[in-house]
């Protein structure tokens, strides 16, 4: 009775403060924010208040196994279905302003609508929103099992994931209403950022908390790097973020860095955020599915851990190298780029790792469509962290940068990388998760793969061809030493590209869909009557005896 009490009080207290804040905001924005947080508090003071039982009435309404006895996993289920909504927005949105890049008319008009505030809520969709529950869920899941321990301080974990959908509530509603601090992956203003900073600290004590009440003597290697992830993110989102608001009642703020200052900081989180979220979050994942879908122990172990320092210590210098040509001091500039070629021998070692483990287990490939998504998105990693290091050599970064090229790189990543291992990891949770047999339908997951590996395909390779075609247009001068094409031109030149572009975001986006519809089958306990994915031809041979036979 006392717990219910004292987290009514803070639930009202919040509604207090924030019903304050609302009605003495300066601005519409904040306001609108406001009323989403007290709007966040009043639910969840009615959900303290009521004497049914929450978690019992939500394992009733999505059919969940009663079995909780051993692992707490009622938040990574509703964490499953965050990754697969959040997912289909993100990607829903990206095929938009990729029509709205090659037909501008579909911008409607509307500041709301434009590409200027929804960009920034695709690129937060798919790697805060899709990524973000991935990791959190993932992370929950693997902590427990490779822990043998259930969470510690579940409460405190209820927050962390609730607290997680709020923040992105409010960043995705904040660039709709124009919101942004203007910085690429960090566009959230001051009072959301504070509120992820709060949700952050907790996801670390409860990870920690979980680690330290642990069976398992070993910490598993996927466990590094989950923390890595978790302690590197929060110091760069409070370093990049030490903004002066203008007002307490305001959304408006000021950051302490500016100038090449500010440049540096911001890169330095950009980049490390694609180098510890996107990456080492993701490959904490790969250490752990890949495993135990492929029932083969890691190739070595000694590896995983080589990959693991050397990456956590070589990609932190690496951002400068998204600041060549610029006002950077040329050593800073030279640095980042020789770290980033650096970052390519420990990539391709945990890529190697993740292939290796199929060792005795290759046949697997052609018959498990989930193992075949994980072989996809190694591979993907594999050729995103070769070309990012070639990327950052100077002589090539004069071509490729501020082209679509860097548009086809990070999308060859984040799709090929992050979405694939995702997917092959939602495929694993599912049937575990809610105790069923199987997946609805692994022909559906065939279909998945396909749609999606053609749609990175003709996204990735019609944005190369734009990004080389941008570089050679931009630099090309006349005999008179002005140069030949105008800018127009070249936004004309890469029309054809900008519709293969949507073309294959599009495929992405169906086969999204497939894996949703297929998601949700499986929950509700069907199961699709199919014939098996792979079925052997006859092979003659096989009737004849294994001894020649004399003639009667």
């Amino acid at each position: 009775m006392e717990s219910v009490v004292s987290r009514s009080g803070w639930w009202l207290a919040a509604l207090f403060i924030s019903t304050v804040a609302m009605a003495k905001a300066i601005d519409w924005g904040f306001a609108v924010h406001m009323g989403i947080f007290a709007l966040a508090a009043l639910i969840g003071l009615v959900i303290s208040l009521r004497t049914t039982d929450f978690h019992a009435a939500a394992r009733g309404i999505l059919r969940l196994p009663d079995d909780q006895t051993r692992y707490d996993d009622d938040l990574i289920r509703f964490g499953v279905i965050a990754t697969v909504f959040w997912g289909m927005a993100g990607f829903l949105v990206g095929l938009v302003i990729a029509l709205q890049l090659a037909f501008p008319v579909l911008n409607l008009g509307l500041e709301w609508t434009s590409f200027g505030r929804l960009r920034p809520l695709h690129t937060s969709a798919v790697i805060f929103a899709f990524g973000g529950s991935a990791l959190i869920a993932t992370s929950f899941y693997v902590v427990q099992r490779t822990c043998r321990a259930r969470l510690a301080f579940p409460g405190l974990a209820r927050f962390v994931f609730w607290g997680y959908q709020l923040f992105i509530v409010l960043a995705a509603t904040g660039y709709l209403l124009g919101i942004s601090q203007g910085k690429e992956y960090a566009e959230p203003e001051w009072y959301v950022d504070l509120w992820l900073t709060i949700v952050w600290v907790a996801y670390l004590a409860v990870f920690v908390g979980t680690i330290v009440k642990r069976t398992e003597p070993h910490i598993y290697v996927a466990n590094w790097f989950y923390l890595s992830f978790i302690l590197t993110v929060a110091m760069l989102h409070v370093v990049n973020n030490m903004n002066v608001p203008v007002s307490l009642f305001g959304s408006k703020s000021y950051p302490l860095w500016a100038g090449v200052q500010g440049a540096l900081v911001q890169w330095w989180y950009g980049h490390n955020a694609v180098g510890f979220f996107l990456t080492a979050g993701f490959l904490a994942m790969m250490y752990y599915f890949v495993p135990k879908q492929a029932q083969r122990p890691v190739y070595s172990y000694r590896l995983s851990i080589l990959h693991f320092w050397s990456l956590i210590f070589l990609y932190i210098w690496a951002g400068p190298h998204h600041l060549h040509y610029t006002a950077l001091p040329d050593w800073a500039q030279t640095l980042g780029m020789v770290f980033s070629v650096m970052l390519w021998m420990p990539s391709w070692g945990g890529m190697i790792n993740g292939l290796m483990t199929l060792n005795g287990a290759w046949d697997k490939v052609r018959t498990d469509p989930i193992i075949r998504m994980m072989v996809l998105a190694l591979a993907f990693y594999g050729m995103s962290t070769f070309e990012g290091p070639m990327m950052s050599v100077k002589s090539v970064n004069s071509l490729s940068h501020y082209t679509d090229w860097t548009i086809g790189h990070v999308h060859s990543g984040a799709l090929g990388w992050n979405g694939m291992i995702t997917f092959s990891c939602i495929y694993f949770l599912v049937p575990r998760l809610w105790g069923r047999e199987r997946l609805y339908s692994l022909r559906m997951v065939n279909w998945h793969f396909w749609l999606a590996t053609l749609g990175i395909v003709f996204y990735a390779s019609s944005m190369w061809v734009a990004g080389i075609t941008q570089g050679l247009m931009w630099r090309e001068y006349g005999a008179d030493g002005y140069l030949v094409n105008s800018f127009v031109e070249t936004v004309a030149a890469l029309h054809p590209m900008y519709l293969l572009r949507a073309f294959g975001g599009g495929l992405f986006l169906i086969g999204a869909g497939v894996m949703t519809f297929n998601v949700w089958q499986t929950i509700a306990g069907r199961l699709r009557d199919e014939l098996p994915l792979y079925q052997p031809k006859h092979d003659p041979a096989a009737d004849r005896p294994l001894t020649a036979v004399p003639a009667e």
